[in-house]
């Protein structure tokens, strides 16, 4: 059986240094995604959108593995993309105005079809209430400056700073949306040692 191990595929994109900003150039991915709003540490919805995203990605994961191409992989970890309508008044510290855009990334083995197949037997075996949210969609985000925060996600907001000033200092302008990949899961993991990805596209 075929084993694909993503994370270390895209290296430089889910484990850049916690020490200086480093620049990408991310290129397209399929992703299981669902909308939302408001703080994800309150919002209901929130709750319920990456409920249903793992519960979709985990049927993806056991399709693939016992269909006839027989693929194994381990599920990606929850990525976040976040912004307001303004987003030069883009902070971490007013996370009720957040607009969101919850997404786990999909080996290029899971098509169309087999999203819709899984999607709907996800529904019949579990009726998740957001599982009729979650889409399947390409996303290309393009260059980006990223870092890696260890700590908190309360403490995020210096190094949101460091790579809004980094594209400052090359004379050039944030695009798109504020995005972070979580690579520790905040329910077993100690606050302090939690990593996360903070990206920021620009121009």
């Amino acid at each position: 059986m075929e084993k694909i191990d993503l994370k270390k595929q895209f290296k430089s994109l889910y484990n850049p240094s916690a020490k200086a900003v480093s620049e990408v150039d991310v290129p397209g991915f399929n992703f299981l995604m669902i909308d939302g709003h408001g703080n994800p540490n309150t919002a209901p919805e929130y709750a319920e959108a990456v409920q249903a995203l793992y519960g979709l990605a985990y049927t993806l994961k056991f399709m693939l593995k016992k269909g006839p191409a027989a693929v194994d992989y381990a599920v990606m970890p929850l990525e976040g993309l976040w912004w307001v309508p303004d987003m030069s008044q883009f902070s971490a510290l007013k996370k009720d105005a957040w607009l969101w855009s919850m997404l786990v990334l999909q080996p290029e083995e899971v098509t169309p079809a087999l999203f819709a197949e899984a999607q709907a037997e996800a529904q019949r075996k579990k009726g998740l209430p957001a599982l009729s949210r979650v889409r399947f969609e390409a996303y290309q985000e393009g260059r980006a400056v990223q870092i890696m925060h260890i700590g908190p996600y309360s403490a995020e907001e210096p190094n949101i700073q460091k790579l809004h000033e980094a594209i400052r200092e090359m004379g050039c302008e944030r695009t798109g949306k504020h995005h972070e990949i979580y690579l520790g899961d905040p329910r077993k993991t100690d606050p302090e040692k939690l990593r996360t990805v903070i990206r920021q596209p620009f121009k």
